[in-house]
């Protein structure tokens, strides 16, 4: 297991940041030679620690103007029922996220989709076509002042 210490934290906060950055500058910000900071990097990168690299995109751009999180309650609490649940959301494109969760409900989605006429569609037909679905609650997303995921 890799260790985490002062170097590595500072490694994975920076990458988090810009994993696109120079290993010549990464090294420099952090205070070690390059080939040590490499070393450090392919080590988390091996380990697991660092899962991978991918460009952010900006859905304005994409066309994306409606995002929302969907609470989704099913119809029973049963392992079939979850695995029946989370197959039918693996090839819709709009559902970003899907996080299984305790509270009222079991699920909450990150949708994003065009318009509010197409989210509506996505509503019927897909979430509303599944049958261990029991209930749907819609929280629109108004505005992100905090989103560390761009």
């Amino acid at each position: 297991m890799t260790k985490i210490d002062g170097y590595n934290q500072q490694i994975l906060r920076i990458l988090e940041k810009d994993g696109r950055i120079a290993n010549t500058e990464l090294a420099e910000q952090i205070g070690l030679s390059p080939s040590a900071c490499l070393r450090r990097v392919q080590e988390l990168e091996k380990s697991g620690l660092i899962k991978g690299y991918k460009a952010v995109v900006d859905p304005e751009k994409l066309g994306v103007g409606f995002i929302a999180y969907v609470a989704v309650g099913l119809t029973e609490h049963s392992t079939p029922s979850q695995l029946a649940f989370e197959q039918a959301l693996q090839d819709v494109d709009e559902i970003k996220e899907c996080h299984n969760v305790t509270g009222p409900y079991e699920y909450l989605l990150r949708i994003e989709t065009k318009d509010l006429h197409t989210f509506k569609a996505l509503h019927a037909d897909v979430l509303g076509s599944i049958s261990q679905v029991r209930t749907i609650t819609t929280h629109v997303v108004m505005d992100s002042p905090k989103d560390t995921r761009q």
